[in-house]
């Protein structure tokens, strides 16, 4: 009898599909997760993106970032690159130089051609966006979107993984009741995206063990108006404290990013304004003319992480939960862009062919695709940061070496400036088909 009764509950289990809220539930309404929502926005799927601050406080962060054209081609299949665009700066030139050595590399669109990549002719050799601008024209993007449910602020309390659902308690916080009482609501998926950051709770819920090390430095991150025009240039300088981007952003602004040693970034974030500003005009070789600081300086340290896998059962891991590199050349937050892109693929096409898209055997596709093309920039990223902050006479002696064989061989200036712009590696569908209004 009891034989009996376990069978019968064990056929109910196995027969009787479960009800299912959503089709996918992302975690984390940063960037990397708000552009995968807006990627399957006119897929059919339904999808669920839990987020744990209000969208306004996301979306206001001071941040800004260089953006591949590989990027802004994945950000215009999508459908929501025409809202960014004229709000960024699109640049046409990059300026690669090390410390006080007279010899800089210049890279411009024509130096693609030999590789047969040459961009088009409105599209430069990359862009910079602002975290505001980008993260507000994707939730706008979404406004209308019936099958996109936003639950945030909320927070993830556990997750269940099951044979054939996902089940998701979370908190979720009611902001307009003046008693701030949290409700607790569980939903049920195929399959959860973490999107939620280098710290990403979602992976050390499931268990997923990550390799990598931090560096012996951190980043200074501020927003400058500079004296003179920055003639859409970015600039990338090397010094034996850590390289320096100064990235041009509209209204004659730029981005920077010093790296400097952990007790030397600190200072630097403390020095008096003046001074900081007279050191910055010394490292932009006074280029940019004098500057002023627009924002205040924001100091993070800096990590190479790699997940030990990017999936598992009705799990899938994009951005910064499945890998960070050194923002040398910045690429973080086009890779994050890249594995939006490839996820979205694989899940749209895996539903259009009546497949489980929390199947592991789908989601490995993802990660084939993405572990290893990451695994490169994760590589390239430590190289360089390790060859160029380097004092030791041999090393710089070979560096300086590389940097003016790049300016004089047009393979090697071609293909260098290939990763740059991340026009290796295979693209998602999205990149194929370029605006005719970029």
């Amino acid at each position: 009898m009891v034989m009996e009764q376990l069978s019968q509950n064990y056929l109910s289990e196995t027969t009787v599909k479960p009800k299912l809220d959503y089709d996918l539930v992302i975690v984390g309404g940063g960037i990397a997760g708000t552009a995968l929502a807006c990627a399957l926005k006119n897929s059919g799927l339904k999808v669920a993106l839990i987020e744990s601050q209000p969208k306004s406080v996301v979306a206001a962060r001071k941040l800004a970032y260089n953006l591949s054209l590989t990027s802004g081609r994945i950000l215009d299949g999508i459908g929501v690159w025409q809202q960014i665009l004229p709000k960024i700066t699109t640049y046409r030139q990059i300026s690669l130089s090390d410390g006080n050595y007279p010899r800089t590399v210049q890279f411009y669109p024509d130096d693609l051609a030999i590789t047969g990549k040459r961009p088009t002719s409105k599209e430069g050799l990359g862009y910079v966006g602002e975290h505001q601008v980008m993260l507000t024209a994707m939730q706008e993007f979404l406004a209308d979107c019936e099958q996109l449910t936003w639950l945030c602020p909320a927070e993830v309390l556990r997750v269940d993984y099951k044979s054939d659902f996902v089940e998701v308690e979370l908190k979720q916080k009611d902001t307009d009741s003046l008693s701030g009482e949290n409700e607790s609501l569980t939903v049920r998926s195929r399959l959860v995206v973490g999107a939620d950051g280098a710290r990403s709770p979602i992976r050390e819920a499931a268990n997923i063990g990550t390799h990598g090390w931090k560096y012996w430095q951190s980043c200074v991150a501020m927003t400058i108006k500079t004296e003179r025009s920055h003639n859409d240039i970015a600039f990338e300088r090397f010094w034996p404290s850590g390289p320096m981007g100064v990235l041009p952003l509209p209204g004659n602004r730029c981005q920077v990013v010093w790296t400097a040693p952990h007790a030397e970034a600190k200072a630097l974030q403390e020095l008096d304004k003046q001074e900081f500003l007279a050191k910055l005009e010394y490292r932009t070789a006074g280029k940019l003319g004098k500057l002023e600081l627009l924002s205040d300086r924001y100091v993070f340290p800096v990590q190479l992480m790699q997940s030990d896998r990017y999936v598992q059962h009705r799990l899938v891991l994009i951005g910064d939960a499945a890998h960070c590199c050194h923002p040398v050349g910045g690429q973080g937050l086009n890779m994050g862009i890249r594995d939006v892109g490839a996820i979205a693929e694989v899940i749209k096409f895996a539903d259009q062919q009546g497949e489980d898209i929390g199947d592991i055997r789908v989601l490995k596709r993802y990660e084939s695709w993405r572990r290893k093309e990451n695994f490169v920039i994760l590589g390239v990223t430590d190289f360089l940061d390790r060859m160029f902050s380097a004092s030791v006479l041999p090393i710089v002696a070979v560096r300086r070496l590389g940097l003016w064989g790049m300016g004089i061989v047009p393979i090697f200036k071609s293909l260098s400036l290939r990763v740059m712009t991340g026009l290796f590696g295979r693209h998602p569908e999205l990149a194929h088909t370029v605006s005719q209004k970029l």
